[in-house]
């Protein structure tokens, strides 16, 4: 699948994420990671640290859904109302409730990890889904990699995997999110799929962006931004804003670039 990186997209972020080491908005104390891959060509543009792994936080609640899938396929769990409720509480609003009770009904962590590994190896090659997570929210314990996502995006986009119309529907469900909101030159009618990740250690937004032509066509790419850092933050609030608008400015500089290789509006 990975026609390799043939771009300088990857400079670019390098550059951009050097210059805010440079100047303290990002410490040192902090690692990220990048993978920006382009489905309609089937090119890799970006992979910086992709594999490795970093706190997962929600967002690798996605991967819940499709151990969750993989099951209703399978014959051994319905999809019906109740079971609806709680992949839509999961993923548009980060139910952390929703997303003990979907992987309760997969068997727990545990589980839920060994039935990706076996099924989807390629998903989670560096995942590690060790616990449920907290009422308050501090899961710092599982953890996945960027090309974990990218794999499962790929997949999911290809319909390699049960249930993705469905899966992509849930991500699709109106939110906030870090690749297309308040990036400015992404230009509206621009679709997004994605899942956000944020606690006192990790903001991070993984998805797929179907960008528009001026010549009538779709061009979906995906874009994964994580940077994580080693101990929980005192200004939660801040640092959030802050390196949410990070991913957004490597989602602005990924658009600019596709648009000089496809005819973009």
């Amino acid at each position: 699948m990975l026609a390799g990186i043939d771009s300088p997209l990857e400079a670019q972020i390098e550059r951009y994420i050097k210059s805010l080491r440079a100047t303290g908005r990002i410490s040192s104390a902090e690692s990220t990671a990048w993978v920006v891959h382009d489905l309609s060509t089937g090119t890799q543009l970006a992979s910086i640290n992709a594999s490795t792994p970093l706190q997962a936080a929600s967002m690798v609640k996605p991967l819940i859904a499709l151990a969750f899938f993989h099951q209703v396929k399978a014959g051994r769990l319905s999809y019906g109302s109740t079971s609806r409720r709680h992949l839509e509480l999961m993923i548009q609003r980060s139910s952390n409730t929703s997303t003990n009770w979907v992987m309760r009904q997969v068997g727990g962590p545990a589980a839920t990890k060994a039935l990706l590994a076996r099924h989807y190896p390629s998903v989670c090659r560096n995942l590690r889904l060790v616990e449920y997570i907290p009422a308050s929210g501090r899961a710092y314990q599982n953890l996945a990699s960027a090309n974990d996502y990218m794999y499962f995006l790929a997949a999911l986009w290809q319909k390699r995997l049960p249930y993705a119309t469905e899966i992509l529907r849930l991500m699709a469900l109106p939110g906030t999110d870090r690749l297309f909101d308040k990036a400015s030159r992404v230009p509206p009618g621009t679709r997004v799929y994605d899942k956000t990740g944020s606690t006192a250690m990790c903001c991070g937004d993984m998805g797929i962006l179907v960008a528009q032509g001026t010549n009538g066509r779709s061009y979906p790419y995906i874009i994964i931004g994580i940077i994580s850092r080693s101990s929980r933050t005192a200004s939660y609030g801040s640092w959030i804003g802050l390196r949410s608008n990070v991913i957004r400015e490597v989602s602005n500089l990924t658009y600019q670039y596709l648009k000089q290789r496809h005819p973009l509006r």
